[in-house]
This record gives C-alpha cells, structure tokens and sequence, in this order.
C-alpha cells in the first residue's frame, strides 16, 4: 500500500492490535491480494533505526506470508522499541496479533 487515503482507511475504519513494539491495523480489502503499509514516525528515531524498523517488520512479515488466508489490507505501525527487536521475535509478536484478527487460522497438528 502506498496511498494516503488507504492508510487513512485503516486508521479510522480498521481493527487495531497493540504492542509495545507494534501496532497493526487489519481490514478485509478487495484488491484480491494481501497489501502492507508499513510507517514509522520521526519519533522512532534517526533515518537508521527508522529504515532498520522497516526492514525487521517487513522480514517478520515475509515469514509470516504464506500462512496468510484472503484479501487483506494490514498496516504495521513501527514503535520506539521496534528497532531493538530481532525480526524472529517481531514475528512471533505479529503472529499473536494476526491471529486475533483472523488473518493467520490456528495450526491444527495430526497427531499419529
């Protein structure tokens, strides 16, 4: 996602997951395909941690990928402690909050 209006979409009409390193916002879309916005804020810090935010979220996001079911629109809102977090920890944080939305289904696991 790139325009203004679809972020401001999100923000106002979608639901919001909250973290201390990460706020996502989820809504159904139909595009046809899963779109991320991904935005970080001066507050995070300097232009560095600002595109290492970036690049952990999108990494964490990439893993999370193919278990994505649907037509969504997500929108990932980078945190100040999001620059000192590893992508594997992100991911797992972006799981638990994919999950509460609907996006990602529960793993079954068949058992013998």
């Amino acid at each position: 996602m790139n325009r203004n209006t679809d972020f401001r979409r999100l923000y106002m009409r979608g639901k919001s997951f909250t973290h201390p390193a990460l706020v996502t916002y989820v809504m159904r879309n139909r595009a046809g395909i899963c779109r991320l916005g991904i935005t970080t804020s001066k507050k995070t810090g300097n232009a560095v941690s600002r595109n290492r935010s970036r690049r952990v979220i999108r990494a964490a996001f990439y893993a999370l990928s193919g278990e994505i079911s649907g037509q969504w629109d997500i929108v990932c809102v980078a945190r100040s402690r999001t620059k000192w977090v590893k992508s594997t920890e992100l991911e797992k944080i972006m799981r638990k909050q994919l999950m509460a939305a609907g996006v990602i289904r529960c793993r079954q696991t068949n058992k013998g």
